[in-house]
Order: structure tokens, then sequence, then C-alpha cells
């Protein structure tokens, strides 16, 4: 074997060896808790089976989950297929005594298949695995019957807002030019009754089992709405206000899990963190009663 074709070999193994180990802090750091003194619920899979996927906990995410197996599997077989070639090639065509190039291009019928299968299986990977995730997930919002919750996401540098209608269940009105970061940080107007009871948080808190609406937008720059367990990620951007729905399992009530922003967003972007606390709906109604708060409290 030539020392081109061992150096590439080499150079395949060492890359391997850095995409996993690389995967495996990525991950471990992911999980390290964004509060002290809280911790953080579930683990990151270490085995190849379930590709270092943080836990599922959303009604959809199994759906995601399996499109990115099916196309990490798949780029892995194009990978080692490829590799394989391209060693052989190195080989079978390095430079002899006695050997000359042909100028003659090659008719080989077996590339012109691979080729032609890598398109269909690509073809496949769109209209038989993407688009009906795209479509169970994510075409339809929940319906009113279903009596989803909304909240309202605002993101800013470097932080994030969580506005809910409170126990009414109506949003109250907000002004740009009321915001004030310590007292009012969602610009809540105090002269509509229905702002009398809304709450604003810097923790996410969902009740199991419930659709939630998460109607996103930005106070400043572009931001990524990034819930890595319910397998959403959405941009929050100024001037838009962009909706995402999911349901968290049944059984996940209790836990606590991370949101984070995936867009970088400025220097103190690794810092733009916020806590999700999964409850059951009684537990949801009862903090939701509890934080129902009176007008005095947005006095500045």
């Amino acid at each position: 074997m030539s020392r081109i074709a061992l150096a590439t070999l080499v150079g395949i193994v060492l890359a391997i060896a850095v995409l996993i180990g690389g995967a495996r802090t990525t991950y471990a750091q992911a999980a390290a808790p964004a509060t002290t003194g809280v911790k953080i619920s579930g683990e990151y899979s270490t085995s190849w089976r379930q590709m270092w996927l943080p836990t599922d906990v959303s009604k959809d995410g199994y759906q995601v989950d399996r499109l990115i197996h099916v196309l990490h599997w798949f780029m892995g077989a194009l990978f080692v297929g490829w590799g394989v070639f391209f060693v052989y090639c190195l080989v079978r065509f390095r430079q002899r005594r006695g050997h000359k190039a042909d100028a003659e291009p090659v008719k080989a019928k077996v590339s012109k298949f691979a080729e032609i299968g890598v398109a269909i299986f690509e073809a496949v990977l769109l209209i038989g695995f993407s688009v009906p995730v795209w479509a169970a997930a994510r075409a339809e919002p929940p319906k009113p019957e279903d009596h989803p919750l909304r909240v309202r996401v605002i993101a800013e540098q470097f932080a994030w807002n969580f506005h809910y209608p409170g126990s009414d269940g109506v949003f109250g009105k907000t002004n740009p030019s009321l915001v004030n970061t310590a007292t009012n940080p969602l610009g809540l107007d105090k002269s509509d009754p229905a702002a009398t009871d809304d709450i604003a948080s810097g923790e996410l808190r969902l009740p199991v089992g419930r659709p939630i609406i998460c109607e996103i937008t930005s106070k400043d720059v572009i931001h990524s709405f990034f819930i890595p367990v319910m397998r959403v990620k959405q941009d929050a951007i100024p001037g838009m206000r962009i909706p995402v729905w999911f349901t968290a399992k049944e059984e996940a009530a209790g836990g606590v899990y991370e949101v984070a922003c995936a867009q970088l967003c400025g220097n103190n972007h690794y810092s733009m963190r916020a806590l999700m606390f999964l409850q059951s709906p009684n537990d949801f109604d009862a903090w939701l009663k509890e934080k129902s708060k009176p007008p005095e409290v947005f006095d500045e």
C-alpha cells in the first residue's frame, strides 16, 4: 500500500474518532445545569443506536428521531462506501513504472447505478420520511377544542422572557415604550384590565398532556428558541411572532429541562439559557393561580 493510501486511512480513522469524541463532549456540556442548584432531568444517549440524542419527552419526538436515525445511517454508509472507493483508486491508479495514464474517460456502469440509487433514496427520504413528519408535527396547529395553552416567548440579549395570559386566559396589551428590564420586561400596559393577572417569568412552566403553542419573537437581534427534549427549534425574529407547537408526554411530569438559544446572538450567547419545568395539569393550574399578579406588581 502506498504512503498516500495509508495516510488517507489514518486520516479517516482519526476523523471518526474526533467526531465521536466531539459529540460526547458537546452533549455532556449541553446537559449541564443551566442554573446552580437545579438538576436537569434526563440524559443523553451514548449508544450508536440512539445517535447520542437527548431524552425525548415530546409526543411527536419519535418521528423526528426516526428521520435523524435513517439520515445518519445513510450518510454513514455513503461515507464508508466512497471512502473505500477513494482508497481503492489511490492504490489501483498510483504512479508506477511502465504505466501511463489513459486520456479516455472511463465508462463504468457501477458508478452510474450507484448515483441513481443514491438519488432515488434521497427522494424516498424526502417524500417518504421528511414530508410526513412535517405534516404530522408542524402542518396543522392544535385545534381550539383541544384547549391549547398559549405562551408568548420573547427573546433578548441574553435572556428568555415567558408571557402567560394568567387565570383569565387573555393576554394583556403590551407597549414597547413601557419595557423596563427590572420591573416590566414585557412592557405590559397597566391600564388594560386583561394585563392585571398576566405572568412574566424567566422560567418556562408547562402542563404535560396538553398542547402548547409558543408564539416566538425577539426584542433585539435574531435568536433561536431551542428545546432539545421537545425536538423544537425556531428562530426568534424582531417584528415577527412565529408560532410553534408541541405536547409533552404525560410521563414527563416533574422533569426539569433546558431551553437554549441556538443562534449566535452576541458576546454572552453562551449564557442565554432558561429552565423548562414540566408539571401535571393540577400543579400547573395551582402555579398559574398563585403567580397571577395584581396591578401594583407592575409599578416602576
